[in-house]
C-alpha cells in the first residue's frame, strides 16, 4: 500500500489496559477526513491480526517477532500485584517477591509478564485469563501480579493493588507490518506517538517547506557618483588657496634681510 492507494480509514489494533484516547484524539484534529477505527484484541492474538491485515498499525505488548512486523518501543509499565482491600500487602507502600513467598500467586494463561520464575507459590491450575485470576482474588484463592494498566482496567471496590519491585515489567509498543515504503496513514501514525508537530517534514498531513526569500539588494544608480571634490570652500579652489598660503610662508622667510658682520 503506498500513498497513491491510501484506504479510507485506518485500523488500529490494542490490547487490554492500552488506552489509546489521546492518539485518537489528535488524529481526528489533523485527518478529520480519514476516520480512525479501534480494535480491541486479546494480547496473544494482536501479532496476528497485523499479519493477516486485519488492522493497520497496532498498540501491543514486548517481545514482537521482528521477522515481519516492525515495533517502536512507547513506555515501561509499572508491575503490581492485586490484592484483596483487608490484606496484610495492602498496608504497605511496595512489597517485594520475597514477601510474598507463602503467597499462593495467580499466573493467568494470558500473562503478559515475562517470568522466569514467578513470584510465591502457583496454585493448583492457572487461570485462563486476567479476567478469571481476579476474579480468583475477589474470592481469597490467592494473589495476581500484572501490569499495572491491568490493575486498573479490572478494578473492583474490594481489591487494591501495590507496586511489585524486581519483577519484568511490560513494555508497550506500536508495531505494523513490515512493508516498503512505509504506508502514509501509518507513518502519520507513527508521527503522532512519538510528538511530531503537524509540520513535520513527514506524514501527510506535513506542510511542504518554502523556499526563503531572497535579500533585496540595494539599486545601483544610473549615475556614477562624483567623488571629485566640489568647488567652494572644500573644492579646487580651496587647495589652490592652501597651497598659495604655504608658497607665501616660504616667500617670506627668503626675503628676509640677512644680518651684516
Amino acid at each position: 500500500m503506498t500513498g497513491q492507494e491510501e484506504p479510507s480509514s485506518f485500523r488500529l489494533a490494542y490490547v487490554p489496559g492500552v488506552t489509546p484516547t489521546k492518539w485518537v484524539r489528535v488524529w481526528n484534529e489533523r485527518l478529520p477526513d480519514v476516520p480512525l477505527t479501534l480494535v480491541q484484541v486479546p494480547a496473544a492474538e494482536a501479532y496476528e491480526l497485523l499479519r493477516t491485515g486485519g488492522a493497520d498499525a497496532g498498540l501491543v505488548r514486548l517481545p514482537v517477532d521482528r521477522t515481519d512486523l516492525s515495533a517502536i518501543p512507547l513506555y515501561t509499565e509499572t508491575t503490581v500485584v492485586v490484592v484483596p482491600k483487608d490484606h496484610v500487602v495492602a498496608a504497605v507502600e511496595e512489597v517485594s517477591p520475597e514477601e510474598l513467598a507463602d503467597e499462593i500467586v495467580l499466573h493467568p494463561l494470558d500473562d503478559t509478564l515475562d517470568w522466569e520464575r514467578p513470584p510465591g507459590r502457583p496454585a493448583m491450575e492457572r487461570p485462563e485469563t486476567t479476567a478469571d485470576a481476579i476474579e480468583l482474588v475477589a474470592a481469597g484463592v490467592g494473589l495476581l501480579a500484572v501490569p499495572q494498566s491491568l490493575a486498573r482496567l479490572h478494578h473492583r471496590k474490594d481489591l487494591t493493588y501495590r507496586p511489585l519491585s524486581d519483577t519484568p515489567e511490560s513494555r508497550v509498543a506500536l508495531s505494523w507490518p513490515q512493508a516498503e515504503p512505509t504506508p502514509d496513514l501509518v507513518e502519520e501514525f507513527i508521527g503522532i506517538v512519538r510528538g511530531r508537530t503537524v509540520n513535520s517534514t513527514r506524514g501527510r498531513g506535513a506542510t511542504p517547506p518554502q523556499p526563503k526569500a531572497k535579500a533585496k539588494r540595494p539599486e545601483k544608480s544610473g549615475r556614477p557618483a562624483d567623488k571629485s571634490p566640489r568647488s567652494g570652500s572644500g573644492g579646487a579652489k580651496g587647495l589652490k588657496g592652501a597651497k598659495g598660503a604655504k608658497s607665501v610662508k616660504r616667500g617670506s622667510k627668503a626675503g628676509k634681510p640677512r644680518r651684516r658682520s
